[in-house]
């Protein structure tokens, strides 16, 4: 399940959608949006590499995920959410370094 979140993200960001770009300082913002006009992610490229938060959202605008980058590499604790569990994942260098999953109803049991 956290392989196809990983799979899903990825594919997400890497897609050939052009985004509505922003100058933000010595930061560049980029959104991309669905063909239905919801916000698909958001997040910032500082020269021309992935930098800061991004957050991707599914067709009907709830959050899917939300992580940093720094200097083009995933770092830090990264969130993703689905219709029954959110998993934490932390990055070093763009590598897992660390995982864990909450499912909804373990949360409602608790």
């Amino acid at each position: 399940m956290i392989i196809a979140a990983f799979l899903i993200t990825g594919y997400t960001f890497a897609q050939e959608v052009k985004p509505v770009l922003e100058q933000n300082g010595d930061l560049v913002k980029a959104t991309y949006y669905y063909e239905n006009g919801q916000i698909q992610q958001e997040g910032f490229f500082k020269d021309g590499k992935l930098n800061g938060q991004w957050v991707s959202y599914d067709e009907s605008g709830n959050k899917k995920a939300i992580g940093e980058y720094a200097n083009g590499e995933k770092t830090g604790k990264w969130f993703f959410w689905n219709d029954k569990s959110l998993s934490e994942v932390d990055f070093s260098k763009s590598k897992i370094s660390n995982v864990k999953a909450w499912t909804q109803e373990a949360i409602v049991n608790k």
